[in-house]
């Protein structure tokens, strides 16, 4: 490092009047790493990245890695600009890369690198009541914000002592993410009018400086503790897809030859909702390559089975006996890995039910997800479909509107509606069937399960011709279906008397016997 600055400040010193022509302007980059000697050629990584490092240095600039930087701190003074980490050619993991600059100055203390996964900071909100003895209430608003986000084990959040440490401050919140080592801020404020109180809320990128969420909250205050309660689940129920789709975005970002085993999980859920057989197929692939890398990694062991069960309900390809086998297996296999984690155990839960017929196991595993995660959208969706298994309709909506009230805008909201109409069509109030079914075609008009719904409830109802229309449109995307193969496949889902619902409205259908 020495060598290497006043190398660049004796080419710097130079006399000006120098013909720029005579005048040779050098980058270097330094690293520190392994080097291997064959004769008269050095190879190795050592040397390989610091090649990659003199190819980002501008003319009469050096470029180092964070290695270098960590062996010089307190031995040499020179300032530096932080280039975050980078992808460099030919080299597998990203880099972590510092510029040099010209004049001396402290070095100051390098940022905290971020997380293996998204990664969040809740700020304090702000106490617009024009009451500072309501900052209790603030406070603790935010407190169990951070609680609640918290429970969602593949989101990394800062701890409350160390986000309110900028109480009070007018800090960019991009240096916040510097300081505290996180991709995502928090912040928002609280006013009080009477007893009514608004809560709003914004989520900022810190890499691009990009809201990516606001929304606000209204209630009374009559019951402070539980208006809390309901504030943070409503914010961790939405934030929870937003930071999802945020973070698909970036994965897709990433070039393909960085990517690790959850930039490969996070491309096969962003994969699932295209919906197309080919999509599935490669979002099966890259989950299969995560498990080359991790095959611990319960997630993506869970997703392959909620990936096929998500691909069969939108009216494509019929999954054969051996996928359903794979899907089942995986999904056990999930379980035993991921006791602990909350997606893990809805997608396998539901996998099972679905391919296995394991009700209890199901019910078991979508409990304990909530338990860890009581904001999951989706373990409450899941939670209404176990629920409609075992002849639960009341609980099943309920579950059902809770999902949609944590995440209202999510791209599942069809499976959720026409789960609704599953619920009103088993207690055979089949108007309500009927609407909740149009409702989820409105959505996506080839979706089989609410194309189902709604033939059984009009032919209950006696629109024939309606009735027949739809059964047609639902067999499409069933080549071969009867009655008799219906119902080897989803008595293992439906109780007996449910499933002499569905027989009588597809036999009043017109949908064959054999």
């Amino acid at each position: 490092m020495r060598c290497a600055i006043g190398w660049q400040r004796g080419i710097a010193e130079r006399p000006a009047d120098e013909s720029a022509d005579g005048r040779i302007s050098f980058r270097i980059g330094v690293n520190v790493g392994d080097v291997i000697i064959d004769g008269d050629d050095i190879f190795g990584d050592g040397v390989n990245i610091a090649a990659r490092l003199e190819g980002l240095a501008e003319p009469g600039g050096i470029c180092i890695s964070r290695t270098v930087l960590t062996h010089t701190r307190g031995k040499l003074d020179f300032p530096i600009q932080d280039l975050g980490e980078q992808n460099l050619r030919n080299i597998v993991q990203p880099i972590h890369v510092f510029r040099v600059l010209a004049q001396p100055a402290p070095i100051p203390e390098p940022v905290l690198s971020l997380p293996d996964k998204p990664s969040l900071a809740v700020l304090p909100f702000q106490n617009m009541t024009g009451d500072v003895e309501q900052d209790y209430f603030v406070d603790g608003m935010v407190e169990e914000i951070i609680t609640a986000l918290s429970r969602i084990r593949w989101l990394f959040v800062i701890a409350r002592n160390s986000s309110f440490a900028y109480r009070g401050k007018a800090v960019d919140v991009r240096q916040i993410a510097r300081e505290l080592g996180v991709r995502y801020v928090l912040e928002g404020s609280v006013r009080k009018a009477g007893n009514r109180v608004r809560i709003t809320g914004q989520l900022i990128d810190t890499t691009t400086g990009a809201h990516i969420w606001a929304d606000r909250f209204d209630g009374l205050v009559d019951d402070i503790f539980e208006l809390q309660d309901q504030v943070a689940s409503n914010v961790a129920g939405v934030i929870e897809p937003t930071l999802r789709k945020a973070e698909f975005e970036r994965a897709r970002r990433k070039p393909t030859e960085s990517l690790d085993a959850y930039d490969l999980y996070l491309r096969a859920l962003a994969l699932r909702d295209t919906h197309t057989d080919e999509s599935v197929a490669e979002a099966i692939g890259l989950l299969k390559r995560a498990l080359i890398i991790d095959p611990n990694y319960a997630p993506a062991t869970a997703l392959i089975g909620w990936s096929r069960i998500h691909h069969g309900s939108h009216g494509r390809s019929r999954l054969t006996e051996a996928e359903q086998a794979e899907a089942a297996a995986l999904a056990r296999e999930a379980l035993d890995k991921g006791k602990d984690d909350p997606d893990t155990l809805w997608m396998a839960g539901f996998t099972l039910l679905s391919y296995a017929g394991q009700r209890d196991v199901a019910a078991a595993a979508v409990d304990r997800a909530l338990t860890l995660n009581p904001n999951s959208a989706h373990a409450w969706a899941v939670r209404g479909y176990v629920s409609l298994s075992l002849d639960q309709t009341g609980p099943a909506i309920e579950a059902l509107e809770r999902a949609m009230r944590l995440s209202p805008l999510d791209s599942l909201r069809r499976a959720l509606t026409n789960g609704i109409a599953f619920a009103h069509l088993r207690e055979r109030r089949f108007e309500q069937a009927l609407d909740w079914a149009e409702l989820t075609l409105r959505e996506e008009p080839d979706y089989r399960g609410a194309l189902l719904n709604k033939a059984v409830a009009s032919a209950h109802l006696g629109h024939t011709d309606e009735a027949r229309a739809t059964l047609r449109q639902w067999i499409e995307s069933q080549s071969g279906i009867t009655i008799a193969r219906w119902s080897a496949i989803w008595s293992r889902v439906f109780s007996p008397e449910k499933m002499s619902i569905y027989v009588e409205g597809l036999r009043r259908a017109g949908l064959p016997e054999e």
